[in-house]
């Protein structure tokens, strides 16, 4: 990508799409009696995803974004578990007992912040609240610094399949700036364990655009990295959001690279992980070339979520936990972000449910065509908005930042199908806030483009 493009589009703040509308669009018109009702109705469809979320973590990580609490204690943590026990029960209820179950995730926070026999009682939970199908995954986030062997042989026994470890950065530089001082010796014995226990798909996060990093930093990260071989890698930028997230501003903002740094980060990092035998997936996933993610991407069935790119098509999302957002037919319903409302409305027999928002027909049209956009960095517009039952013209219409985009030589069009150019795969956001009738109408602060 030309550095004027990056200096042009790189700046802009803008969401990841992992939903449309995205999170600020929701609104506490949708509550409980919205939520019971979509339970109901999408009982009856086909198998369901669900995400549980636990915000607990021991030591605060200074760039994250995540909704969570630190605590040395583990009272607070039983508590919630026990809160979110209830919270199962009540959902099953709602969707009538029987909702068939394909794919579980546990985000956080850190999940593998409860003890053993706590996974097990929450796992036990759930596969008695629902129907797992015979096939279903389990797939758990993990900070290697504080997963024990212990936990390791409780999560093989329980079905667990993948796991996310957070790696961020090898470099001992930025990782004193994040407050995040992890070993490579600590992740090589997490992967070591769980593979022993039947863990098959491991996948590592890696972050750019931190304080103090630099290409080579990161090249190093990578190199590290594969010597354990995960089948998977995330790679997201750093968002520096210190308005929202109070606690980012212990990081030296003036350490920070700029756009035109954090872009040559990630084609390093791109780079490194193709020339290691990954395949580039969307906007910023690589896997192994025989993994059903890589499968997924060449076979156009790709799909993206509130966990990133998936192969995840279960059409309904159940969200669990206080802040998780659930994806129904109907729309999205979020459960309230603070854990005390949250457990007080749980205990008092009621959905906790926050905010929502209900989707219309245009807003279908729309998020299919943005997923399509992450997803393949193309997609057929006048096909979809037919499907959809639009004129072939209509997300065009008045559209000019899509033309400036065209113009620019980001995308390009014919016949119908927007194309993103391969040197401007990383400002496919930029591409995909185009259709987002929503962008800049939230007042919400969103991660740099590039």
């Amino acid at each position: 990508m030309s550095n004027a493009l990056v200096a042009k589009y790189g700046e802009a703040r803008l969401p990841r799409y992992t939903s449309y509308p995205t999170a600020p669009a929701f609104a506490a018109n949708v509550g409980p009696e919205d939520y019971e009702q979509a339970l109901a109705a999408a009982a009856t469809g086909g198998p369901v995803s669900l995400y549980l979320h636990v915000p607990f973590c021991r030591a605060m990580c200074w760039y994250c974004g995540c909704h969570t609490t630190i605590t040395r204690h583990d009272g607070p943590i039983l508590d919630y578990l026990d809160v979110m026990s209830r919270e199962i029960e009540l959902v099953s209820k709602a969707a009538g007992g029987n909702m068939p179950v394909k794919n579980v995730h546990f985000g956080g926070g850190t999940p593998t912040i409860m003890k053993p026999h706590e996974f097990s009682a929450l796992m036990t939970k759930l596969r008695t609240s629902f129907s797992f199908v015979p096939e279903a995954s389990v797939a758990v986030e993990i900070d290697p610094r504080t997963l024990t062997s212990e936990m390791i042989i409780a999560l093989g026994e329980n079905g667990v399949d993948r796991a996310s470890l957070g790696v961020q950065s090898f470099d001992p530089v930025v990782q004193k700036a994040i407050n995040r001082i992890q070993t490579f010796s600590q992740t090589k014995a997490a992967v070591a364990g769980l593979l022993a226990y039947g863990v098959s798909s491991i996948n590592f996060d890696l972050i750019y655009g931190l304080p103090f990093q630099t290409v080579d930093s990161c090249v190093e990260t990578v190199k590290m990295a594969i010597e354990l071989r995960p089948e998977r890698f995330a790679v997201f930028g750093y968002a520096h959001v210190p308005a929202f997230k109070k606690h980012q501003r212990l990081i030296d903002e003036s350490a920070l690279p700029g756009a035109e740094e954090r872009n040559e980060q990630a084609e390093a990092i791109a780079e490194a992980l193709v020339a290691a035998g990954y395949v580039r997936i969307g906007l910023d996933h690589f896997a192994l070339p025989d993994d059903e993610l890589a499968i997924a991407a060449r076979s156009g069935t790709l799909r993206r979520n509130f966990q990133g790119y998936t192969t995840d098509d279960c059409e309904t999302l159940v969200g669990l936990g206080a802040s998780s957002i659930g994806r129904l037919p109907s729309g999205y319903y979020q459960n309230h972000v603070a854990i005390g409302r949250y457990a007080d409305m749980v205990s008092s027999g009621i959905l906790p449910t926050a905010k929502g928002y209900l989707l219309t027909q245009e807003d279908r049209l729309r998020g299919r065509v943005i997923e399509r956009l992450m997803c393949d960095f193309e997609v057929d517009l006048e096909a979809l908005s037919r499907e959809a039952g639009y004129d072939a013209g209509f997300l065009l219409e008045r559209n000019d930042r899509f033309r400036e985009l065209v113009a620019d030589g980001v995308v390009a069009i014919v016949e119908g199908r927007v194309t993103v150019s391969k040197d401007s795969r990383f400002m496919v956001r930029a591409v995909a806030a185009v259709f987002d009738a929503y962008l800049g109408a939230l007042g919400r602060t969103h991660s740099k483009a590039a």
